[in-house]
């Protein structure tokens, strides 16, 4: 089966433009929801428009959750889900951990590998998709459970400590400064979240990624061979679960076999939030960036407030429902229109 050089084009130049226009309103209205909850917490906490926490909690937070989000992005648009990312974070995390400290390797080729072992279990994801033909949701869910696992005996249920000389190197890539005031973490989910604007947006990879999730199989009529590219947008969202594993850990010093666990229902509640449509066929990076803020300005207000993790595991849980009801909305009003 031959591959077209263009994805299929199933929307009239009208019809582009409406979409666009709806998608810039969504992610305006996002927008201003988060300067909306940003002025709540605001009064709510006096700590919390200081630096120290903008810099040091919000925006590591954000760091962690956008992260990972931004490889959800590409797996929701194909109307896909990914429910491994948390615990695969964890598990990239302790491969960093035993190539730096167990097996002894450069501290730099550590990361590199880790990130490549990202990418590793996002093509196991992939190929449970699109080649066994397993519904994302069993079959990321049957990964979360066997990274959960993994990263426990991987570990021996211990954190693994990033010490010698290494150990400096490892944590200057979340928490040095390149510049004054900004931890490295923060540019790195930058220059992450440019590169996978620009894919989605300007490469035959983000085209393949709508056409997969506007319509499957006419995508496939077309010529497109779909099982390669969901491989390959698995394995590319994989990419970003293993450098959140690498951020988390180069964060902490060490990496924690267990830290991953709810991360996934954050990453994915931001996916939402900014515009992206569990449907499929639609979503944008600018909004999944603007979704893992609102996230992490929400757990940070509620921190600050000394609200229960109890009441705040309900709080996101709530907010989740509501942006899933939202986009079911936003669905049907456009396939009546």
């Amino acid at each position: 089966m031959s591959t077209p050089t263009t994805a299929p084009d199933q929307t009239t130049p009208a019809q582009g433009l409406t979409r666009h226009l709806r998608a810039g309103l969504q992610q305006l209205l996002a927008f201003a929801g988060l300067i909306v909850i940003m002025i709540v917490f605001s009064f709510a906490s006096p700590v919390f428009f200081t630096f120290g926490n903008i810099v040091g909690n919000m925006l590591f937070s954000t760091v962690v959750i956008g992260t990972l989000a931004l490889g959800t992005t590409f797996v929701i648009i194909t109307a896909g889900i990914d429910l491994s990312i948390g615990t695969g974070m964890a598990l990239c995390a302790v491969m960093a951990g035993n190539f730096i400290t167990t097996m002894g390797l450069p501290w730099q080729l550590g990361v590199v590998l880790a990130i490549a072992f990202g990418g590793v279990v996002g093509l196991v994801n992939g190929i449970l998709v699109a080649v066994a033909k397993l519904p994302p949701f069993i079959a990321t869910l049957a990964m979360m459970m066997v990274a959960e696992g993994l990263a426990l005996v991987l570990s021996n249920s211990a954190p693994i400590y990033i010490d010698g000389e290494s150990a400096g190197g490892f944590m200057n890539l979340s928490t040095g400064s390149l510049i004054p005031k900004v931890p490295n973490a923060v540019l790195v989910f930058i220059v992450v979240a440019v590169i996978a604007g620009i894919v989605l947006n300007r490469t035959i990879l983000g085209r393949y990624t709508y056409a997969l999730g506007s319509n499957e199989e006419a995508t496939a009529i077309s010529g497109v061979n779909v099982t390669k590219w969901k491989l390959i947008i698995y394995s590319f969202a994989g990419l970003f679960t293993g450098l959140a594993g690498v951020l988390i850990a180069a964060r902490l010093g060490s990496a924690q076999p267990a830290i991953g666990m709810g991360y996934e229902l954050q990453a994915i509640a931001a996916v939402v939030i900014g515009g992206t449509s569990l449907m499929g066929g639609r979503g944008s990076i600018v909004g999944t960036v603007i979704g893992a803020l609102i996230i992490s300005v929400i757990n940070n207000g509620l921190q600050l407030m000394s609200v229960p993790q109890e009441w705040q595991n309900v709080i996101l849980g709530a907010v989740i429902v509501v942006s899933v009801l939202i986009d079911t909305v936003r669905k049907r009003a456009a396939t009546t229109t």
